[in-house]
């Protein structure tokens, strides 16, 4: 690949890198402190501090934000007069869900088939790497010809609002000219792509009350109302018969104009079984880009094993909407309550509660940002153009950031391509796309110096 000095610099850099995203993957960074220790993330946090105070960054900080958790700050100036990027990444991971489903450790980097695996790998402790490699090649190459900012959140996954509340509370701590996320993907592998749109979301808890207690399903079955039923048909309720969802009140027709998303090819990116059929209409791109999306994230009532034959006298379950650009999240929100309990059957009592919410984020990609960022990726991906996608999840950061600093133009890239599997198990990252995007960030630094000046 290398054909300049800023990629051959990156090239030369990527033992490096897999040694340190080993080094960083290790850490069992979950923010969620009832599943994982605390000192998992802070070690991650000091290893990120560590990082950024060797490459020469001032005013390295661990922020206590207000959810309990830490994010990393750092600065490194550049030259006089010259445009400031904030550069952002997270590194707290999703819970590696069923262990025994990994073909290698979650927290062990591992090469496999051209992909290193591990969880965080591609999200998005890969990001920090990412940064990492970019400033390194710049300041091989000439140094950084811009003001950065570099901040790693500890609880993006989680969605507690952490990071957002602190940098609402110190308004001035983060703010850029260009901000630069570094939690999104390409469309595909090799196919350079900024995100432009995120949905939004919001998480309902809903518990239905039937009776007293559990009862004899052999001498009260088929007259006593059943919680788990109940709960059963409210959540049917939330699809129709093609699987688009409903929420009474909330429009499901929203249209995506952009780079379209193949059938058969998403069928084979969601690893969907022969004969099952994919949910929704429109395009894959309306249905994932520019529409609601309601999810079941869970269910508490009794596992198969070990269950009695009782009537189950509560249920609950709690609930993901995803919410397309231009829906408020907080009308979504509300909606979504009113439906939940308008549905509930047999008068049965039923009660529901907010546990996180963010809106829903477009970009402008008229600004000059992205034309610096479409000649970087030009160059580092010959033969290739920038495109712009949606991209189904949220990150709340970036509402936030556009509301603290409505000046300022933002960009999504990173290495969560399809085939990285996010999220489920044997999540990997691309060490291909790794070496790229990091040329491509460096290059688009001194793409927007150059047309800043």
């Amino acid at each position: 690949m290398p054909s300049n000095p800023v990629a051959a610099t990156v090239a030369s850099l990527m033992p490096r890198a897999k040694e340190e995203l080993t080094e960083l993957v290790a850490f069992r960074s979950v923010a969620d402190f009832g599943q994982f220790p605390r000192e998992e993330s802070a070690g991650a946090a000091r290893w990120i501090a560590d990082a950024l105070t060797a490459e020469g960054f001032q005013d390295v900080a661990l922020l206590d934000t207000p959810d309990g958790t830490q994010s990393v700050y750092g600065y490194l100036p550049g030259p006089e007069g010259a445009k400031t990027v904030l550069l952002y990444a997270h590194y707290d991971v999703q819970p590696p869900l069923d262990e025994a489903g990994w073909a290698t450790p979650p927290f062990q980097l591992t090469e496999r088939d051209g992909r290193w695996y591990g969880r965080g790998a591609a999200d998005c402790k890969g990001g920090v790497i990412m940064h990492l490699l970019a400033l390194r090649a710049l300041k091989a190459d000439g140094g950084v010809p811009v003001h950065v900012k570099v901040i790693v959140e500890g609880s993006e996954e989680q969605g507690t609002g952490g990071l957002e509340r602190y940098a609402e509370d110190h308004p001035a701590l983060l703010a850029a000219d260009t901000i630069v996320i570094g939690d999104a993907g390409n469309f595909r592998v090799g196919l350079p792509t900024v995100t432009s749109t995120l949905r939004g979301m919001t998480l309902v808890r809903v518990r239905i009350d039937t009776l007293e207690g559990n009862l004899h399903s052999g001498q009260f079955g088929g007259a006593a109302p059943d919680a788990l039923a109940a709960l059963v048909r409210v959540l049917d309720s939330l699809r129709a018969e093609d699987g688009s969802t409903t929420v009474d009140g909330l429009s499901g027709d929203g249209a995506w104009d952009g780079l379209q998303y193949d059938d058969a090819q998403f069928r084979k990116d969601a690893k969907v079984l022969d004969g099952v059929e994919l949910i929704g209409s429109g395009t894959v791109a309306d249905r994932i880009w520019a529409r609601p999306a309601v999810t079941v994230l869970g269910i508490d009532c009794p596992p198969v094993v070990g269950a009695t034959p009782s009537v189950q006298a509560s249920a609950r379950a709690l609930i993901s909407l995803r919410v397309p650009p231009g829906v408020d999240a907080a009308e979504a929100t509300r909606l979504l309550r009113a439906h939940l309990e308008t549905h509930t059957p047999w008068g049965a009592q039923v009660s529901t509660e907010q546990i996180g919410q963010g809106q829903a984020f477009r970009a402008d990609t008229t600004s000059p940002a992205y034309q610096a960022m479409a000649e970087a990726m030009a160059d580092a991906y010959p033969g290739q153009e920038m495109q712009y996608a949606g991209q189904g999840g949220s990150i709340p950061l970036c509402n936030t950031l556009a509301a603290l600093y409505p000046k300022a133009e933002i960009l999504l890239i990173g290495l969560s391509e399809p085939e990285a599997q996010i999220h489920a198990v044997n999540e990997s990252v691309s060490p291909d796309e790794l070496e790229r995007l990091s040329v491509t960030e460096a290059l688009f630094l001194r793409n927007y110096a150059s047309g800043a000046s």
